[in-house]
């Protein structure tokens, strides 16, 4: 079993109302040339969360972090102009804390981070440090 230490969070990078599904991301993941969607979990508009690739295989999220954590993305992250937004409906914000609180009980001891801690993008599209201290995470 890999050893996981932090949980990372990411959108989706698609436009506020869209829905894009794990078989979409999937594909594109895919035309990449990687083996899988790269993120362990997906959760929709609606709130629902869906598997993506195996918890037992290293993600393909997070440049130089794969090896040791889980990638959890939302759909949304953009405005209707491709623009950095935080579309989050209610029903995934409830979802977020959720996964993230499953993930960690599962995983004592993983820090949750949002992408952009570890890379130059907009992604999450929103402060997972402050977050995380709203929800008591």
């Amino acid at each position: 079993m890999r050893r996981i230490d932090e949980i990372i969070i990411h959108c989706s990078a698609t436009p506020e109302g869209r829905d894009v599904t794990v078989t979409d991301i999937d594909k594109m993941h895919r035309l990449r040339g990687w083996k899988c969607i790269g993120y362990h979990y997906v959760i929709y508009r609606d709130g629902s969360i869906h598997a993506g690739r195996p918890e037992k295989m290293e993600g393909a999220h997070c440049e130089g972090r794969n090896a040791h954590s889980i990638g959890i993305c939302y759909i949304g992250g953009c405005d209707r102009n491709m623009k950095a937004k935080d579309t989050r409906t209610a029903a995934q914000k409830t979802a977020l804390v959720k996964m993230t609180r499953v993930l960690k009980a599962r995983y004592p001891g993983a820090s949750v981070h949002g992408h952009n801690e570890y890379a130059n993008k907009d992604c999450p599209c929103f402060d997972v440090q402050a977050w995380r201290k709203e929800v008591e995470l």
